[in-house]
């Protein structure tokens, strides 16, 4: 009874915190301060930098058509910047250290900076840190809100946020120090020998069978496993700054129409959102209302908004389910009449696992026009070399050819020589989230690749084979990629925390030992990905949203584009380092555009990340086939191994950041400058 009531009073507190935390506003004029606070997001105590002293930030609303003076005073002893992400805004209001005009390196311990701008649009946006890694991860985000200047042109009786992020305890300086040393630090679902039994005894036939064998000698021989669908794992998913098991609560009662206002401000998960018994009808997208669709569910990349309508019918809980793209866990709320009613968590789906046709088929440059005032080439190492074999073995045919660089495996036209990639014979040991302890060693190379069967998955150093840990009751470390984990440090926080239904089932074995769990089998028939369509393991019938369902209901004014500029996503899993066309953000030339032009960016993922690309300062119109009525995003989602075109138009003079929008991505390079310029002497 007791733990009824507090669990009724957080939820009665959260709403109220919901309702009150707004930044402090006074005829037009915003405060904002930011500083450290120890926050309690896992049952350990961390330092986080927030806003306003809240995780995430509170509320700041703003109204279309408002001359918005946002003051943010810094009070930690580095430099900081906020970035107004999706906002229309001159480029010196933009902050961005570095690239936005008189901002310099942000603004700078002790001081204040006024940001003033005409508020020129409405809808849900977000704000964020645009300096170190390390701020965003730690806390320094919140939503953003502008009221139209005209009633939206669709009703609901409530309004609620659902801000979705990524929490982990471990130093954000760390977590990339250990990406370098071992890009599959973070990925404890690495394939075994345990597993690839188990799913040979499950294949329906011989055909699957040798789907199976043909994926594993492939995935094998290019030293990559297809479960390394996310970079970073061991976060704890949270909803409005709460964990699941703290339980975020939206009160509605049968027959309102709620608007929820869905916002991924993730440094690196993507979710599948669903609320089971519920449809959905999705109204607007980045900002910018849409003809109404209604879906079963819809992925959110990181930095993307999704606002949707929904109308409960029964007087009981439902379960807001957020699951990471990778299934590690869940974000979760609950929409229920009543402060203390939990609903139940729906099973983990299977895990994905990456295809053969999300490798790149014809990987290096095009010999496209780059945008680029100079000629720029490809730095070495920045495409991971295909093995035609490998490809070929796992179903994508004859590759011989693929990269059209002779018979040197590895070259890259126009680029130099790739650098090989090498197996681990021994994983570095990982370290518990927020540990003190020393960062492994980088992995030594196998001479011989496919010889050294301690570096295979499922084989010890002897090896012997790894029983599966149901009847194993110690040392899971001699897994290829699992290290021990017996601690309850090493375990996600959800699932060591939570009693009432999170995490449960497979993928809490999972988590507790990381072992193998059920997973999406190789596909027997290998076919190219579609640039749009989700794939969120939804049963069939689902409707599931993609980027052709999105009809802005004001539409960027339409015209034809004026040239093609190449963007091929690009980099180095074993080096970790990413980058667009080859080169690093430290390395690479501003992209330049003519202000008024209409430019295509072809994007050509050649890596097998999704990467949510985002530029600031204008739109970004996706070629989804709707003509005039193709989306209005400030976000777009770049699938692996695919190839889409997005139109920008390029109305906004100044200079630009253009960057994936992954955390760590960004922090490694994957980002440029873009300048929109009047048409000069200077125009090539």
């Amino acid at each position: 009874m007791h733990e009824r009531l507090r669990t009724a009073g957080k939820a009665f507190v959260s709403l109220l915190i919901l309702a009150a935390g707004t930044v402090s506003s006074k005829a037009g004029i915003h405060d904002i301060t930011i500083e450290r606070h120890v926050v309690n997001v896992t049952g350990r105590e961390r330092v986080g930098m927030l806003i306003n002293g809240q995780l995430p930030g509170p509320v700041l609303r703003l109204r279309e058509g408002e001359d918005a003076v946002i003051n943010v005073s810094n009070r930690l002893d580095e430099n900081i910047s906020i970035h107004w992400h999706g906002l229309i805004v001159p480029p010196e209001m933009d902050g961005v250290p570095g690239i936005s005009p008189g901002y310099g390196d942000g603004i700078k311990p002790g001081e204040t900076f006024t940001y003033r701008f005409k508020v020129r649009q409405a809808g849900t946006y977000w704000f964020h840190s645009h300096s170190s890694g390390e701020q965003e991860q730690l806390g320094m985000y919140a939503p953003l809100i502008v009221e139209p200047r005209q009633p939206d042109p669709f009703k609901y009786d409530r309004d609620y946020v659902i801000m979705l992020s990524d929490w982990t305890d471990e130093d954000p300086k760390r977590i990339i120090r250990n990406l370098k040393n071992d890009s599959s630090w973070y990925n404890y679902n690495r394939q075994t020998l345990v597993g690839l039994i188990r799913e040979l005894g499950n294949a329906p036939n011989d055909e699957a069978r040798k789907a199976i064998v043909n994926s594993r000698v492939a995935w094998g021989l290019m030293r990559m496993d297809p479960t390394d669908v996310a970079d970073v794992a061991g976060y704890t998913f949270l909803v409005n700054g709460q964990s699941p098991e703290r339980n975020f609560t939206a009160l509605a009662r049968p027959g309102e129409r709620i608007r929820l206002r869905f916002i991924n401000a993730s440094t690196s998960t993507y979710f599948d959102v669903r609320i089971p018994g519920l449809k959905m009808t999705v109204v607007q997208a980045d900002g910018n209302n849409v003809s109404p669709v209604r879906v079963d569910e819809f992925r959110i990349a990181v930095a993307e908004t999704y606002d949707v309508i929904v109308q409960p019918t029964e007087d009981r809980a439902y379960t807001i389910v957020g699951e990471s793209m990778d299934r590690t866990g869940f974000a979760r709320a609950t929409l229920a009449p009543r402060p203390g009613m939990v609903g139940e968590l729906p099973p983990h789906r299977l895990r994905p696992l990456m295809q053969m046709s999300d490798m790149a088929m014809n990987p290096g440059p095009k010999g496209g026009d780059r945008g680029t005032l100079r000629p720029e080439q490809d730095m070495p190492g920045h495409v991971a070399p295909e093995d035609p074999v490998a490809m070929a073995i796992g179903g994508m045919g004859d590759m011989s050819g693929m990269s059209g660089a002779g018979p040197q495996r590895g070259a890259q036209p126009g680029g130099g020589m790739a650098e090989p990639m090498s197996m681990p014979t021994t994983s570095p040991p990982r370290k518990g989230q927020g540990e003190k302890a020393k960062t492994g060693k980088p992995p030594q190379a196998s001479p011989m690749p496919g010889m050294d069967h301690g570096g295979m998955p499922g084989m010890n150093s002897r090896n012997q084979m790894v029983m599966p840990k149901e009847k194993q009751a110690a040392d899971h470390g001699a897994m290829s990629g699992m290290a021990p984990k017996s601690s309850p440090v090493h375990r996600s926080r959800t699932a060591m925390t939570i009693t009432d239904g999170v995490q449960q089932g497979p993928q809490a074995h999972v988590l507790h030992g990381g072992e193998d769990m059920p997973s999406v089998g190789p596909s027997v028939q290998q076919t190219m990905p579609d640039p749009i369509a989700n794939d969120t393991g939804a049963p069939p019938g689902t409707r599931v949203l993609s980027y052709r369902d999105l009809r802005p209901l004001n539409p960027y004014p339409y015209k034809s584009y004026d040239r093609i500029i190449e963007i091929r996503l690009t980099g180095n899993m074993q080096r970790y380092f990413w980058s667009i066309n080859g080169r690093k953000f430290s390395e690479a030339e501003p992209i330049v555009l003519r202000l008024e032009e209409r430019v295509r960016f072809r994007f050509i993922n050649e890596t097998m990340m999704n990467h949510p690309m985002h530029i600031h300062g204008t739109w970004m119109l996706p070629e989804v086939g709707n003509g005039a009525r193709n989306p209005k995003k400030h976000t777009v989602n770049i699938k692996p191994g695919t190839t889409l075109d997005v139109d920008i138009p390029a109305d906004a003079e100044g200079p630009w950041a253009f960057h994936c929008h992954l955390l760590y991505h960004m922090e490694t390079g994957m980002m440029r400058q873009v300048n929109v310029v009047r048409h000069t002497a200077s125009w090539k």
